[in-house]
């Protein structure tokens, strides 16, 4: 009995899983970003300063203010996990984040469910074409580098989302969801192309 409970101690630390990107992980997200980056500039290009402003509706966003909210919403999301990584590790990460990133990988890039976005992330409608392209390009530059390069455990980082569905997400998490929800919104540029009277 003594010689199961010692074995039980030393496995504590030994037994705990990793929180580390796997190397499996690490292509994941560098292909969700690129792949989410060429459908962007893809969704973008050629669209001209009628197309970008034309809504369907006016409560609905047109091109420009969903290209622009895909924008700050990458700058956000990588700032979330560049908070996470300066703070304190959560000791209950992986209990707090279990299936998180499948519910992510389930629910962003399909456009499933409705929501409304933060404040900070509100489109003002005011940037140009070539000024949300080069500020995409710029934010990738970094989220890609550090999604190559980090060996920071980052699953043991955790902050929290403003929205409950989500609770507590860790820095991978965080990684993930930013060219997901991308993806997620260049589906609505594509709704907002294919709507009748799309100039």
């Amino acid at each position: 009995m003594k010689q199961i409970t010692i074995f039980a101690v030393m496995c504590l630390p030994m037994c705990a899983a990793d929180a580390h990107m796997t190397t499996e992980e690490r292509i994941k997200v560098i292909t969700y970003l690129r792949d989410s980056r060429k459908e962007f500039l893809a969704a973008i290009d050629g669209v001209t300063e009628a197309q970008w402003k034309w809504k369907p509706a006016p409560e609905r966003w047109s091109v420009g203010e969903t290209a622009e909210h895909i924008v700050l919403a990458e700058k956000m999301l990588f700032a979330n996990v560049q908070k996470a990584i300066s703070s304190a590790p959560n000791p209950a990460w992986e209990e707090k984040t279990k299936g998180k990133t499948e519910f992510i990988e389930k629910v962003m890039a399909p456009r499933l469910g409705k929501a409304t976005a933060p404040e900070p992330i509100v489109p003002s409608g005011k940037l140009t074409q070539a000024e949300v392209r080069d500020l995409f390009e710029s934010q990738r530059v970094e989220i890609e580098k550090f999604a190559r390069d980090t060996q920071v455990e980052l699953k043991e980082y955790t902050v929290e989302h403003p929205f409950p569905v989500f609770g507590t997400l860790n820095a991978y998490q965080w990684l993930i969801y930013a060219p997901l929800h991308t993806e997620r919104h260049d589906k609505q540029i594509a709704e907002v192309k294919a709507t009748a009277g799309y100039p």
